[in-house]
C-alpha cells in the first residue's frame, strides 16, 4: 500500500476543520451534529475520526487555531519597528485577522465563530485552558510592546503596563464582537474612533 504523504494528511485535516468550522458558524457549536460535519466535508466517519475523536475535539481545535489567529495578527502588527501607534496598530490587526475569507466564510461569519469559541470557554474547562494560556501570552507580549512606547517618550509612567495592554486587547475584541453582531464594523472606524481618543487634551479637562 503506497504510504501517504504529510502533505496530503494535513490538507485533509484543513478539509475537515475548514468544514466543521462553517457547519458551527451556520448552526452553532450545540447545534452542529458529526453527521452535519460528515454531510459538509463530504467524507466517511471512519475518516474524520481517524483525526479528530468528535465534535469536542473538532472544537478545540478550531478554538485553538482562532485564538491563534488573533495573537498572530497582533505580533505581525506590532513587529514592525518602530511600533505603529495604538490606533494604526489596532487596525493592522483587525485587517490581517479579516483579510479576504476565511475557510470559506465572510468576515461576519468568521467573526461569529471567534465568539462563539470565547463564549464556550464557560462551559469547557479545555477551552478555558486554551484560551486562558494564549491570552496571557498576548497580555504579556503586549505589555513589552508598552514598554517600548514608554521608552519612546510617547506614553506616560503613571499608567501599569498591563492594564494598557489590556485595553488594547479589549478594544479588539470589542470590534470583534461588533462585526459578528452587527456586520457593520471596520477598520477605518476603529482607527478613527482611538485617533479621536488619543488627541483629547487632558489638560482642558482637569
Amino acid at each position: 500500500m503506497a504510504r501517504v504523504s504529510q502533505a496530503h494528511l494535513d490538507a485533509r485535516r484543513r478539509q475537515i476543520l475548514d468544514g466543521a468550522a462553517r457547519c458551527f458558524a451556520r448552526k452553532g457549536f450545540h447545534g452542529t451534529s458529526m453527521q452535519d460535519v460528515l454531510h459538509e466535508v463530504g467524507l466517511s466517519a471512519g475518516a474524520v475520526y481517524r483525526y479528530f475523536s468528535g465534535k469536542d475535539d473538532l472544537i478545540a481545535a478550531i478554538a485553538g487555531e482562532a485564538v491563534g489567529s488573533v495573537r498572530q495578527a497582533f505580533e505581525e502588527a506590532a513587529r514592525v519597528s518602530p511600533p505603529p501607534t495604538p490606533d494604526v496598530l489596532i487596525g493592522r490587526v483587525t485587517r490581517t485577522l479579516f483579510s479576504g475569507e476565511s475557510r470559506g466564510m465572510d468576515r461576519r461569519a468568521y467573526a461569529g465563530l471567534i465568539v462563539q469559541v470565547w463564549s464556550e470557554t464557560l462551559r469547557s474547562e479545555r477551552l478555558a485552558a486554551t484560551l486562558g494560556e494564549a491570552y496571557a501570552g498576548l497580555r504579556l507580549a503586549w505589555a513589552e510592546l508598552v514598554e517600548v512606547y514608554r521608552e519612546a517618550g510617547i506614553l506616560a509612567a503613571g499608567v501599569p503596563s498591563d492594564h494598557v495592554a489590556r485595553t488594547l486587547i479589549a478594544t479588539a475584541q470589542g470590534f470583534i464582537v461588533q462585526l459578528a453582531m452587527f456586520g457593520d464594523a471596520a477598520p477605518e472606524v476603529l482607527e478613527n474612533g482611538l485617533r479621536g481618543l488619543m488627541s483629547m487634551d487632558l489638560q482642558k479637562i482637569s
